[in-house]
Parts: C-alpha cells; structure tokens; sequence
C-alpha cells in the first residue's frame, strides 16, 4: 500500500508551474509515481478530495487503475461553495491583501510549512500577482465541474468507468450521501456500502463520526479487494 502526500499537501514541496486544473496535476503526478514504482496497474483509493483523485486518475487512465476504493464522495451546491473558498478564494484574498506573507500565515500553507520548512522559501520566492493567476486557473477549471451531481465528472464520465469500485457515502453537508448513490447508480461496476446510518445535516464534515468507523470502512474494502482479486 502507498500513502503519499499530494502536491501543495502535507510535506511535499509546493509547485505552482503551470496545468489548467490541480487535480489533473494531480492525476498525473500519482500516474508519475506509481509508475516510477512499477505499481501500475493499480487499486485508487481516496476519501472526499483523494475520492475525486481516485475518480480523475480513472477517468484520464483507465488501463492503470484496477479498481476503485471510494468513500465520503463530495456533492451538492453546498459543497461545491465551501470548497472553491477553500481551495482557492481565501488564498487569493490573501495575497491580494497581504502579499505571500499573508498566504504563509494562513492555516493550510502554515501546515505545510511546518511539515517543510523549504516552503516557505519557495512560497515567498513567488510574486504574488503569478500566485493569484494560478490560483485563479484551477478555480475556474474547479468551478466548471462543481455543478455535477459529484463535483469534477460529469454523468457520462462516470458511465465510462467500467472498472470495480466499492463506495461507501458520506453524511454530512460536504460529502452528502447523495452524491456517493448517484456515483453508484452511474457507474456500471460498482459496488454500494454504507458505513455511517445517521445524516448529520448540521455538521459540515462528520470527522469524529468517520474516524470511530475506520475499522469498519477498512474491512469493507478488504473484502472487495479479496473479492475483486479473485474474480480477476
């Protein structure tokens, strides 16, 4: 198994050198990587964000994914306008009020810092007016996805995944369990699982809830996997 940080994530260095869309920069830097590791084909698997990770690198490589793992699907108006501010909005305004001083002080580049200390040095080193373009690119390219049922791919795309997945939905207003039902009733090989009964509408991401079910969301897809393994 291989867990790894995303680019501009945890302790992997920030880069924002061109790509009309960050995830599929992402997509092709996890291509990349799995490759260089003679992994390919392999199973993708990830929650919320790594879910449309996983669905993207299906999408735009569907010979080197195997199967997909997917829970805590995003969907829905909600989640399409916290995200954008998420990802994007509040980093704009920050540069755009302060500077890359202000966009270091904020709470995810802080944690990236953290996690390598070198950011900061590529992140100041960046004028900010080129930081608020790219940003400014992959929210557009973000926005133009953000009205389908599941943020990123339309329902047709979905329809072209024929490889087996298992889902298992979200329940909270980022991740409705919605958007991991309609995934399932698009996608031709899926399969669908619930881990979580209770829709917590008041809660934008349901954390405390997901992480007393890591057990149970582990075992559902060893099961698949053992499952998928044998009818390959």
């Amino acid at each position: 198994m291989l867990v790894y940080d995303r680019r501009n994530c945890g302790a992997s260095g920030v880069s924002f050198d061109g790509g009309d869309s960050e995830n599929e920069i992402w997509a092709d830097d996890l291509r990349v990587l799995l490759s260089h590791l003679d992994a390919l084909p392999a199973y993708i698997g990830g929650s919320s964000s790594g879910c449309r990770l996983a669905l993207l690198m299906a999408l735009r490589y569907p010979a080197d994914v195997r199967g997909l793992l997917l829970w805590r699907v995003t969907g829905g108006a909600y989640a399409a306008q916290r995200l954008v501010e998420n990802y994007y909005a509040q980093f704009i305004a920050a540069a755009q009020q302060g500077g890359m001083e202000a966009v270091c002080r904020t709470e995810h580049f802080a944690e990236v810092i953290a996690s390598n200390t070198a950011n900061r040095r590529r992140l100041m080193a960046l004028e900010p007016q080129r930081f608020i373009g790219m940003m400014e690119v992959w929210r557009r390219a973000f926005n133009e996805g953000a009205h389908h049922p599941v943020i990123g791919l339309s329902p047709a795309e979905l329809r072209s995944l024929t490889m087996p997945a298992c889902i298992i939905p979200g329940n909270d207003q980022v991740h409705p369990r919605e958007a991991g039902q309609v995934a399932h009733r698009l996608m031709p090989n899926s399969e669908y699982r619930e881990a979580l009964i209770e829709d917590r509408p008041d809660l934008d991401v349901a954390l405390e809830d997901w992480n007393a079910k890591e057990g149970l969301v582990a075992a559902i897809f060893i099961d698949f996997l053992r499952r998928a393994e044998r009818r390959a």
